[in-house]
């Protein structure tokens, strides 16, 4: 089993498309493929279809909608079975699986079977971690194609065409703090490689989707700075500052209010900052100072 959440959701058995049409059997989906290979409890999947108000056929709805997603496992089985076959008319490597073993009923829940196959959230999480080690490492060539490979799996929002609730909306914002984490280490990457006038459109665009967002606006001011616009850098601080006063009530870091006194202070571009932040450290450190403009 295939399964991408980084973008629209799909899962595909054996190459074919696993995908319910009707919104509540794709949550289901999509939240057994968040979890696939552990047991995912009734009562979470219940919440996620109704909130805090379950209709009392709640229960029977669900098992429904296994079973709908279990007929489109089967056809998917079949189908890629029949493909084996003329392929290779001796295999008879499909015939033994059913649906029920791929979507597993389990003590007070069920449990989705990847089979080995691919996950892009697991290839992302791999794949960012080495970027990481790489930092640790001052390995910034192998850090900043390590973290770029990471994060092309992303083809949009995570989940894009999935009505999400409660568990699946909580989900979604882990998915997105990894990738921005991800994406501030590349630039951070990028940075110390010297590639400051090549990031400069895309901090432009950064900075005003994440308007209060300070780890974004601080390389954004070095990047300007290092290019001969000091004057710009500066402007970026006020904006960033007057964004945080306004919506949070807030000044700025310790951090940043550092580099802008290093800006005023010299013509010199000031040399990137040498801690390497964590998923966990952005995430304790930033996240109530993010606001991000769609």
């Amino acid at each position: 089993m295939d399964i991408d959440v980084l973008g629209p959701l799909g899962v595909r058995v054996n190459g074919v498309a696993v995908m319910p049409t009707a919104p509540k059997p794709r949550k289901v989906l999509a939240l057994l493929a968040l979890h696939v290979d552990r047991v995912l409890p009734v009562d979470l999947l219940i919440e996620e279809l109704w909130g805090q108000r379950p209709p009392r056929s709640a229960r029977t709805t669900l098992q429904t909608y296994i079973l709908q997603l279990r007929e489109l496992i089967g056809a998917a089985l079949q189908a890629g079975a029949a493909r084996s076959a003329e392929l290779d008319p001796a295999s008879q490597d499909m015939v033994s699986v059913s649906a029920k073993d791929v979507l597993v009923t389990a003590p007070g829940g069920y449990l989705l079977r990847g089979g080995g196959g691919a996950s892009d959230v697991q290839k992302f999480e791999r794949l960012a971690g080495m970027g990481y080690r790489a930092m640790d490492a001052e390995d910034f060539a192998g850090a900043a194609r390590l973290l770029r490979e990471a994060l092309s799996l992303w083809s949009g929002s995570a989940l894009a065409d999935v009505q999400t609730g409660a568990q699946l909306e909580m989900e979604v914002r882990r998915l997105e703090e990894t990738r921005l984490c991800a994406l501030y280490q590349r630039i951070e990457a990028d940075l110390r490689l010297g590639r400051h006038r090549e990031l400069l459109g895309e901090l432009t665009v950064l900075v005003s989707r994440y308007r209060t967002h300070e780890n974004l606006h601080g390389q954004f001011m070095l990047a300007l700075h290092r290019s001969g616009r000091r004057g710009e850098a500066l402007s970026v601080y006020q904006r960033l500052r007057q964004a945080l006063v306004r919506d949070l009530g807030l000044e700025p870091s310790a951090g940043l209010r550092r580099l802008q006194r290093a800006i005023l202070e010299t013509s010199e571009a000031p040399a990137p900052a040498a801690r390497v932040l964590r998923p966990e450290a952005l995430a304790g450190a930033s996240r109530d100072r993010l606001v991000r403009v769609d």
